[in-house]
């Protein structure tokens, strides 16, 4: 649904007749410093970019607060009606979430479409997921979205619910577009479950081959997708945009001498990621939570890079991952414009300095993931006939290469990982 049909406005054969010229907004409270709204403002025009808008004209205004019916100040909102008509513009952003109220409020003032940044990013997730899972996740969030703004579209019609005449059987407009919309997210959520469970499926798979799991996250254009492509000789989309990977992809990473381990990729951070995109595209992300090391790709390039760290391990700790093993890798040092700081910089953040495009440290990265992997141990247990769970678990979490029944109960030869043995170290048999 991209950001020129959203909430049904046109019809779905519709085609952008022209490139939409957007202005895009941001407010400054008294909290926050003059930088950070820039450059998250710097940001939107960015995110506009990518979803195929001219970014025409930018605004920051200064307030105590928000005001409750059109976020910004009414006099800014006149002065920018009189910028977005000199420049043709036909489409308002606001770097911050607007209410349904605020929405339509803004939208009847400046005679523009209006959007926020969360319908934005959604926008940009329509346009580039591919897979059928990728398109479930981005339908589910929009619809979360879209769900509470039907309250403002149709509050006229609210008006009707009683009196005289308007008691009977009959709905209105409002009440079954929502009926639809919550049935169709009830479908989506089922058809999702059922991608958690395949998912699951193939990590119980990796698991019994023994082969650790080493996944990719980090601020969106980070360099991610680049990253692997290095590492595994895969030939995955890249491009220097924001939100290029959406679906997840995994690959196998092997070096002479070195222990394999499978690399995956996963959709980007931002700041101010929307909670709905972040629920939505849970299934993704549960793989996360099965990852033996994270690799946390950073570009070291960028003038705001101590934000996007925080961005990402704020959204780690939001999905419960945050106290996993982790690689800091320091990516695009070939952008660094002064190169004796790396050392500094690698210092000071604990990380690894590599150049997905060059090639550049990369043996040092594959070194650093290598020394956090808990690589497994090989044992020989006894398992009693009575502790079924416990030799499920060796082939769950394991590897198990040979198998005898005996009296006393079942003889394993297994690689275990550290943490299974220590739990399992009452079967082991001396060596």
């Amino acid at each position: 649904m991209s950001a020129g049909r959203r909430n049904g406005r046109g019809n779905g054969h519709e085609v952008r007749a022209r490139t939409e010229r957007a202005v895009v907004a941001a407010l400054r409270l008294p909290s926050q410093r003059r930088w950070e709204v820039d450059d998250s403002l710097e940001e939107l025009a960015g995110l506009a970019t990518a979803a195929g808008a001219t970014v025409v004209h930018r605004v920051i205004q200064e307030r105590p607060a928000p005001t409750p019916g059109l976020y910004f100040g009414r006099g800014k909102v006149a002065e920018i009606g009189e910028v977005a008509r000199a420049r043709e513009a036909n489409l308002f952003i606001s770097d911050d979430a607007l209410s349904p109220i605020q929405e339509r409020n803004l939208s009847e003032a400046l005679g523009l479409k209006v959007i926020d940044r969360t319908a934005l990013i959604l926008d940009i997730f329509a346009q580039r997921a591919r897979t059928a899972e990728g398109k479930l996740q981005v339908e589910l969030a929009q619809l979360t979205y879209l769900l509470p703004r039907l309250v403002g579209q149709w509050s006229h019609l609210e008006r009707l619910g009683g009196g005289i005449g308007t008691r009977g059987p009959g709905e209105t407009q409002l009440e079954s577009d929502r009926r639809v919309i919550r049935r169709r997210v009830m479908q989506i959520r089922r058809e999702l479950e059922s991608v958690q469970t395949h998912r699951r499926l193939q990590r119980e798979g990796r698991r019994r081959a023994g082969v650790p799991v080493v996944a990719l996250v980090g601020y969106t254009n980070a360099g991610k997708t680049t990253l692997l492509n290095r590492l595994t000789g895969a030939r995955l989309i890249a491009a220097d945009q924001l939100f290029v990977t959406l679906d997840p992809a995994a690959r196998l990473v092997e070096r002479p001498g070195q222990p394999a381990f499978i690399l995956t990729d996963t959709v980007g951070f931002i700041r101010k990621l929307p909670h709905e995109v972040v629920a939505a595209f849970r299934a993704t992300l549960e793989e996360l939570k099965d990852a033996d090391v994270l690799v946390h790709v950073v570009d070291a390039s960028h003038p705001a890079l101590d934000e996007q760290l925080a961005a990402v391990d704020a959204i780690l700790d939001e999905l419960q991952v945050g106290d996993r093993p982790m690689v800091l890798a320091l990516n695009k040092i070939d952008r660094v414009e002064h190169a004796s700081a790396l050392p500094a910089l690698a210092g000071r953040q604990g990380g690894v300095p590599v150049s997905a495009a060059t090639g550049e440290g990369l043996d040092a990265l594959i070194a650093a993931v290598v020394a956090r992997l808990p690589l497994a141990s090989r044992a020989t247990l006894r398992v009693p006939h009575g502790d079924g769970a416990a030799l499920a678990l060796c082939y769950e979490q394991g590897r198990v290469l040979t198998r005898r029944e005996e009296a006393e109960g079942v003889i394993v030869e297994t690689e275990l990982p550290p943490t299974l043995l220590t739990r399992l170290a009452r079967y082991r048999l001396p060596e």
